[in-house]
């Protein structure tokens, strides 16, 4: 993520995102099928891991979990979870190679524009192990336009999502859908996908 005023919004209101997230996540069974696509102690990266939610689930299940955040605020509350190492990161920040035995982003790059997404989903396909878990979710949509409390997001169609994953060498296994409420109160509909390397 690299948009200011998306980023201050989040260090704004870190603790109410951190409180809309908790129960949900912590029982999504999206979250529970990643988990068990890694092995046993692997290595995992939650990109844009907001409070730490997901991150906090994956380091109880016995995976050891690196963390990244745009959000000072997020950040600080995700290195408050034990098991989980976190710091301050953007999306073009997103390093090495085979390292990773999967990675999780969840509701995170809607917020990277579109011209950027091609090269994100290439270092992360870069930065995973062979046959990776790579796990997806966006809003659905077109275009991008900012919320009522001032993010900024990028909206896609389901069709032009998995056309991105399988050119940067992903491979679509498991496609969800949903709507549901977020930060701003507004309902929108969404798309998750399971893929690996």
């Amino acid at each position: 993520m690299s948009d200011t005023e998306t980023i201050k919004v989040y260090d704004a209101r870190a603790k109410d995102y951190a409180a809309l997230n908790q129960d949900y996540l912590s029982s999504d069974p999206r979250l529970a099928a990643f988990i068990a696509a890694c092995p046993a102690n692997g290595r995992v990266l939650d990109l844009g891991c907001g409070p730490g939610t997901s991150a906090g689930v994956m380091a109880e299940a016995g995976l050891r979990v690196d963390a990244t955040d745009a959000s000072a605020e997020m950040t600080a509350l995700a290195a408050q979870i034990d098991g989980v190492n976190a710091r301050q990161a953007r999306f073009d920040e997103i390093t090495g190679d085979g390292i990773y035995d999967g990675i999780w982003a969840n509701f995170s790059l809607l917020h990277a524009p579109r011209s950027d997404m091609p090269r994100h989903l290439q270092d992360i396909h870069r930065a995973l192990k062979p046959n990776g878990a790579f796990y997806i979710a966006l809003k659905l949509g077109k275009g991008e336009a900012r919320d009522t409390i001032g993010r900024l997001y990028t909206y896609y169609e389901e069709d032009e999502l998995i056309d991105l994953l399988t050119t940067a060498g992903f491979t679509p296994l498991d496609r969800s859908h949903g709507k549901g409420p977020g930060l701003d109160g507004s309902v929108s509909h969404w798309i998750s996908v399971a893929t690996h390397g």
